[in-house]
């Protein structure tokens, strides 16, 4: 094969241009950083070369990045964007802006908390509507479950949603209501055969043991108030559906490590079911949350320090698969910070655009190397949603997404520099390891140091026909 190269260029390269070239002395190839040189053509990596075997005298510009780590785009499987409806709160324009910022190049939207929900074929088609010409990423969409929709679930399938994501607990948004027994179990017939996946916020409702007159100021009221059996019943629930219906299941956002034993168990049993874990549970502990500090509370709730620690060792053992941001902002207001009150708040935490510093930073330190953060972050979730083929790895025919960024590289994440509509985060004055350089999405660059590319590149992911769709 000749490949032509006829300049070498540092970061000069205009925002929104057309990357041909992408060299490194720090490139993740499968389990390996080498040096190396991306070949891109028509939105894809065309071919990979050795740093060494690429001629210095031929015709195509290359992005020399110097010795920063070129990876594949991270893909976020857990993001509530909350348009249309929910505006206020956040939407597709600064949600997918603060992804180029994070080094993500796919997002996978929740069906909630967007008014109307995609809960209907008519409201994903008014969903696509209402992010066509606002993404800077690509954007593939959930649907969701609730009680007697289930004749909605095959059209949207056929229509190109990534799955389904259904509650066992109260939303917290009365248009996106629980799910029964009954309706779990006519979901799942609907389900079958199609090769398609249903997500569960594993949390049911158990006895209340918080005492009436204990102080709503004080985190550990909220977390008494979920404590771990909400999630272990919820997902015994889920691992016995898995085994009846062998359909592709998924428990989103564990908190309590004490469901582990019940999900390795299923698993060895048969079911195709599969575990995520998100950055504030890896990196924020109950111990360590000030009293008021309601821009903590999150469902299901950030336990203690020996429960994170737990979650950290079923990484590296590989019994939770991914990790994901559950990226779920709000409007300052909602989040009762002027009365500090954990039980009135809303339960959601910004963190898309500092996913890959927020994991970096603790992994380093636990013995990960690279090529896990690519199996974690984009890998494992570009399966989940049926994307594997074309997103998540670095690959010859794979997506020209790619993340550049220095994990040496510290920075404080300051009010400034947030590009989520609303800024309210646990994160503020926080310093990091992992500064992402650049983003690019199908060989465009969208993110540079701080800038964006002044119109948005990405597309809607519709997710194609599974084979055993035939049976439809």
């Amino acid at each position: 094969m000749s490949v032509q190269l006829c300049r070498s260029v540092e970061t000069d390269m205009e925002l929104g241009s057309t990357v041909t070239a992408v060299r490194s002395q720090r490139v993740l190839i499968g389990d390996r950083v080498c040096p190396a040189v991306v070949l891109i053509k028509d939105g894809r990596i065309h071919h990979i070369l050795s740093d060494i075997n690429f001629p210095a005298d031929v015709g195509c510009e290359v992005l020399d990045v110097g010795d920063s780590v070129v990876m594949p785009g991270i893909v976020d499987s857990h993001v509530h964007v909350n348009e249309p409806g929910r505006t206020s709160w956040e939407g597709f324009w600064t949600a997918t802006r603060a992804a180029a910022a994070g080094g993500v190049t796919t997002i996978v939207d929740m069906p909630l908390n967007s008014i109307p929900p995609t809960t209907t074929l008519d409201h994903f088609h008014e969903k696509l509507q209402t992010a066509t010409g606002s993404c800077f990423v690509d954007t593939a969409f959930w649907g969701g479950v609730i009680p007697n929709n289930q004749l909605e679930l095959r059209p949207m399938i056929q229509a190109g949603v990534a799955g389904f994501k259904c509650f066992l607990i109260h939303s917290g948004v009365d248009e996106f209501p629980h799910v029964s027994d009954s309706d779990l179990h006519t979901a799942m017939k609907q389900l079958q055969g199609t090769g398609s996946v249903l997500l569960f916020h594993a949390e049911v409702d158990v006895e209340q043991t918080t005492e009436e007159t204990a102080d709503p100021c004080q985190y550990s009221t909220f977390l008494q108030s979920r404590p771990d059996v909400m999630e272990i019943e919820a997902i015994r629930t889920v691992t016995e559906l898995c085994l009846q219906y062998k359909v592709r299941c998924h428990i989103v956002h564990l908190s309590s490590a004490k469901c582990l034993k019940l999900i390795q168990e299923a698993r060895l049993a048969g079911a195709p079911l599969t575990v995520e874990t998100t950055h504030h549970y890896l990196s924020l502990c109950a111990e360590n949350i000030p009293a008021g500090a309601t821009q903590f509370k999150c469902c299901p709730p950030i336990r203690g320090l020996e429960n994170q620690e737990q979650l950290w060792s079923a990484l590296k053992a590989g019994q939770i698969d991914m990790v994901v941001s559950d990226h779920s902002p709000c409007t300052p207001d909602l989040k009762k910070l002027d009365s500090g009150d954990f039980t009135q708040a809303w339960g959601g935490i910004s963190s898309l655009q500092f996913g890959l510093p927020l994991f970096w930073s603790s992994a380093r330190n636990r013995g990960f190397q690279l090529c896990d953060v690519a199996r974690l972050l984009s890998h494992r979730t570009a399966q989940l949603c049926s994307l594997d083929s074309q997103k998540g790895s670095l690959s010859p025919g794979y997506d020209a997404d790619l993340v550049i960024w220095d994990p040496e590289r510290e920075f404080e994440i300051q009010e400034a520099g947030i590009h989520h509509k609303n800024k309210t985060t646990p994160y503020l004055g926080t310093t990091l390891h992992g500064v992402v350089c650049a983003t690019i999405l199908r060989g465009r660059l969208v993110y540079k140091e701080g800038s964006f590319c002044p119109e948005p590149l990405g597309k809607h992911l519709l997710i194609p026909q599974r084979e055993t769709q035939a049976q439809l």
